[in-house]
């Protein structure tokens, strides 16, 4: 006996190992009901964008694809979803329905042509017709979705909630496993010649860097990574979204790179002669506006992304799974000693940087520095824990400063949707099991998503959400202070806040927890009392819009 394509779809989606799955009523109900008698938790979010967010986060940590689903009236605002899942290559199955053929082109109430909406933010975006079509269509989903880079996919399904597929017979009398189809799903070898190519460039004298992106970090070839580092004597740079692939503290660790960094990096590979680029897509935040490298500098790339095989004007450029690759590298580079000069003078550098920040991460101030919030995250989050953060001045507050080991610890941020973050989280915890996760959010971040508290305190997802309170947007702020004739008073009425806001109060509202820190030596406590509570707190730091995150060092223009 075949099954119907709701109980196709519930059996296919437990026996591939998804724990969870997001959605906004109405759609996919008996589907759901399902679901949830086979052991996958449905999670019912506040909006589209919050249901998405929360399939990213768990995309993002599982490595397996977030499903989320919205009826055919949100289906605009699930499309404007995707984008940050587009931009962070994280894999993602957005179902969503459509009224029926019949209904179409006749001002069917709350229905717009969805369909090309998510053309942008999709590698696919297929209409399902019958539910004979359902078990073909959502296996090539799946494996779009799952191969590198990883991206969201898209099923319009037949039917306002997706009715005519649910209720159609598939044909099959067994259900899918996908349990094995995991991202990055292949890991293509590299071409023997133009390896051993690459090794040759590499041994060559000079001053050699890494550049590791967003593509390394997908690979987990951080082992890898450090490996020819070492032997090549090599600083290694990351994207901000590779930052946890590496132990901050290494030796030849110089941070993030681009126009969320510190000072160091740019400055360090702007130097170099030559860069090694693993994974990373060169775009204009981790080149600050395609000015790092220096414009002599000679590129040698590794991707596994054909589309960004010589995007920059590569010398060499090698198709293959970074950490693939690195690994077949690293027997080719010999073990000729290298001139550690370079290398050197990068660590010199950064130890200088360190010691001229360390006076802001001990900071006793009050209204308190942010920088010293990241020190007691890095001192508290657990060697498996798992950090995300929003975009803007959460990214670069965390990115810089914030430490990580390298192994255990996971770093989630937003590629560029601010608000990201809070439902991110949960949908990470959701994937995490018993590790901790920790969001971090600026106050005008978590406005955005303010209303899935409710979805944490009702569905149980525990994690520590810290609020870095200075009552404004703070990233913009002393730019538009100067543009107001440096008047705050004019400037804040554009990026201020109300001071009348209590976040703790807010989330006692929402029947959780909240604890309110203005003290410096607050912060530590406040924390490790969140971490080890059975449910989501709120740590509201109250912090200054006048403290400046680190800014990143950029060429000086010639006249």
């Amino acid at each position: 006996m075949s099954l119907n394509g709701a109980e196709w779809m519930a059996r296919s989606l437990a026996q591939s190992g998804q724990s969870h799955v997001f959605f906004i009523d109405a759609v996919l109900r008996p589907t759901l009901m399902r679901l949830e008698a086979l052991g996958v938790q449905p999670v019912l979010a506040h909006s589209e964008k919050g249901a998405a967010y929360m399939a990213d986060g768990y995309a993002r940590l599982s490595g397996r694809p977030g499903v989320v689903a919205a009826q055919s009236v949100g289906a605009a605002n699930l499309a404007a979803a995707l984008q940050d899942a587009w931009l962070g290559r994280a894999p993602m199955i957005a179902l969503s329905g459509r009224k029926q053929p019949a209904a179409q082109h006749r001002n069917a109430y709350q229905e717009v042509p969805h369909g090309p909406l998510f053309a942008p933010v999709t590698r696919s975006s297929v209409a399902v017709e019958a539910a004979a079509d359902l078990p073909r269509l959502f296996r090539q989903a799946w494996s779009a979705a799952t191969v590198a880079p990883p991206r969201p996919v898209h099923l319009d399904l037949n039917g306002l909630m997706g009715e005519v597929i649910e209720q159609g017979d598939t044909g099959q009398a067994e259900p899918a496993d996908f349990s094995e189809w995991n991202a990055p799903r292949h890991r293509p070898a590299p071409d023997t010649a133009i390896l051993a190519e690459l090794a040759g460039r590499l041994a060559a004298p000079g001053k050699l860097a890494i550049l590791a992106g967003d593509g390394a970090a997908l690979s987990s070839c951080g082992e890898a990574l450090l490996a020819v580092a070492e032997r090549l004597q090599a600083p290694i740079a990351t994207s901000l979204g590779a930052r946890d692939l590496l132990p901050s503290r290494h030796p030849l660790n110089i941070g993030v790179a681009g126009s969320y960094s510190a000072p160091p990096a740019n400055r360090i590979l702007h130097e170099a002669e030559v860069v090694l680029l693993v994974g990373c897509d060169m775009g204009d935040q981790v080149t600050h506006a395609w000015r790092i490298p220096g414009p002599s500098t000679t590129l040698l790339q590794i991707d596994a992304d054909p589309l960004e095989l010589d995007r920059c004007p590569a010398a060499l450029s090698l198709q293959a799974d970074p950490r693939t690759a690195l690994e077949a590298l690293l027997p080719l580079l010999g073990t000729a000693p290298r001139d550690a000069g370079y290398a050197e003078s990068a660590g010199r550098q950064i130890a200088e940087w360190r010691a001229a920040v360390t006076p802001r991460l001990e900071s006793a101030e009050a209204p308190i520095d942010p920088a010293r919030l990241c020190a007691e995250i890095s001192a508290n989050l657990p060697e498996d824990g798992v950090l995300v953060a929003d975009t803007g001045y959460s990214g670069i507050w965390t990115g810089t400063l914030i430490e990580f080991n390298g192994t255990g610890q996971r770093y989630l941020r937003a590629a560029g949707s601010l608000g990201w973050a809070f439902p991110a989280a949960l949908g990470a915890k959701c994937a995490a099991g018993a590790r901790k996760v920790v969001c971090y959010s600026g106050d005008g971040a978590l406005y955005y998503h303010l209303t899935e508290l409710e979805t944490a305190k009702r569905r149980g997802i525990a994690i520590t959400l810290v609020v870095n309170n200075n009552r404004g947007f703070g990233q913009g702020w002393p730019n538009l202070v100067r543009a107001a004739g440096n008047r705050p008073e004019v400037a804040g009425t554009l990026l201020r806040f109300g001071e009348h806001t209590d976040f703790c109060a807010i989330a006692a509202g929402f029947g959780l927890r909240g604890i309110r820190v203005e003290k410096p030596e607050e912060i530590g406590p406040a924390l490790r009392e969140a971490m080890a509570s059975d449910e989501t707190v709120v740590v509201e730091v109250m912090t200054g819009i006048d403290h400046r995150a680190p800014e990143p060092w950029a060429p000086e223009v010639k006249a």
